[in-house]
């Protein structure tokens, strides 16, 4: 009777294996709607090189849709900016469950930031500075998060 009691252990063994396989498979990843809608443009705004890893992960890509919005922002127009912003949003929401149990407080942080810079854009009269100032604070937040920035 030995070798039911072994089979079944070696069963349970590869069961258990299986199970927590698929849980760390699990976690969402940073959005690929961010990865497909970021623009040629955007890695020169961000000066080309990747974002250091935060706690909450590579932010690059998030990042990368930050400073396009910037740039039209920048360039004064504001419904470009409007719209592209949205990409960010929908991505942040996307990847949400895999990266706000990483370092929620960091999280909480950035999301009150990009907050921040959609009401700005978003508002039935935006101003150029209010804009402005939201775009250059949601990307020092960024690269505050990378350790890019004190």
């Amino acid at each position: 009777m030995r070798y039911p009691t072994t089979l079944s252990r070696l069963l349970v063994a590869v069961s258990v294996c299986a199970a927590l396989g698929l849980a760390a498979g699990c976690s969402k990843q940073i959005g690929s709607a961010a990865a497909s809608t970021t623009a040629p443009a955007s890695a020169a705004a961000q000066g080309g090189s990747p974002a250091s890893a935060s706690k909450l992960g590579d932010l690059s890509q998030f990042r990368r849709i930050a400073a396009d919005v910037s740039a039209f922002v920048a360039r004064g127009d504001l419904p470009g900016g409007k719209t592209r912003i949205k990409d960010l949003e929908v991505a942040w929401d996307e990847a949400e469950a895999g990266l706000k149990p990483r370092a929620a407080d960091d999280w909480h942080v950035l999301d009150k930031v990009i907050d921040r810079a959609l009401e700005a854009l978003r508002t039935d009269h935006p101003k150029q500075s209010d804009c402005t100032a939201a775009m250059n604070d949601l990307l020092h937040t960024f690269d505050r998060l990378a350790g890019k920035t004190s």
